[in-house]
């Protein structure tokens, strides 16, 4: 990535690989088709670290782990300005607008971001956005509470004392009824009842955890037991370990490869 370094989020959405690059604050989407990044968006934030990109390409939503925030970017439009010079980013001859992969502005107007930097807690890292779209969970690594955020008015609306001190991800289950916190700093998977917005279940995993994967069909959750080496299958209906998988050394993020 050149000078975008400190690669770490990642998500696959319209085609595209969405990033943040911790190290320069940013975030942009790389075309597969073309194999060329074709989008790139300053976020101002320290550890732009996991990103979330909505189904419509917008909002986008990104945690910010230094700067206990996260940041919900979305798309609009403003009046165009001058055209731009021969050989500009974004002019004719130059290839990519620079208003992003979601095509074309309007005739007589241009793509624009605009940013809304929401407070969290400290450590702001994990995070998911419920099956519904109507809440953002956040969990704060460093205090061991979750923001709850209401996308629609873009400002936590509760705070939950959760005791989950190191947490990494948080993943909603597919029918988005509960919520799992996987923590670095403890032996145990952390599970909420999201409606009655309270832990539920401690699920003993080991010595820590990270990457957390629903399965689609809402059968089994897979979590990566990082300082164990292993990958724990626990199944969604007891909340039980039911299995674990042998990986190499340190698993951590976890993605279904579909094979078609």
């Amino acid at each position: 990535l050149g000078a975008l370094c400190g690669p770490h989020g990642l998500d696959f959405v319209g085609g595209k690989l969405w990033f943040t690059a911790e190290g320069a604050k940013v975030i942009g989407s790389y075309d597969p088709a073309t194999q060329r990044i074709d989008w790139v968006l300053g976020t101002g934030q320290d550890r732009t670290h996991m990103v979330y990109v909505f189904p419509a390409l917008t909002p986008i939503i990104t945690t910010n782990v230094t700067s206990a925030t996260i940041t919900f970017i979305e798309k609009s439009t403003a009046p165009a300005g001058p055209p731009p010079p021969p050989n500009a980013v974004g002019s004719a001859q130059s290839g990519p607008r620079p208003g992003g992969p979601a095509g074309p502005p309007p005739r007589g107007s241009r793509m624009n971001w605009t940013e809304t930097v929401i407070p969290v807690g400290k450590g702001s890292e994990g995070f998911d956005v419920s099956p519904d779209k109507k809440e953002i969970w956040v969990a704060n690594a460093q205090d061991g509470s979750i923001s709850i955020i209401d996308p629609a008015a873009k400002k936590v609306v509760q705070t939950l004392d959760a005791n989950v001190r190191g947490a990494n991800r948080l993943k909603f289950t597919p029918d988005g009824k509960l919520a799992f916190v996987s923590s670095l700093g403890g032996p145990d998977l952390v599970i909420f009842d999201v409606s009655a917005r309270k832990e539920m279940k401690r699920v003993p995993l080991g010595h820590g955890a990270a990457g957390i994967l629903m399965q689609p069909d809402g059968q089994r959750a897979f979590v990566a037991c990082t300082p164990d080496d292993y990958i724990a299958v626990i199944d969604l209906k007891s909340l039980a370990v039911t299995g674990k998988i042998t990986a190499a050394k340190g698993p951590d993020g976890l993605a279904w490869a579909v094979r078609k």
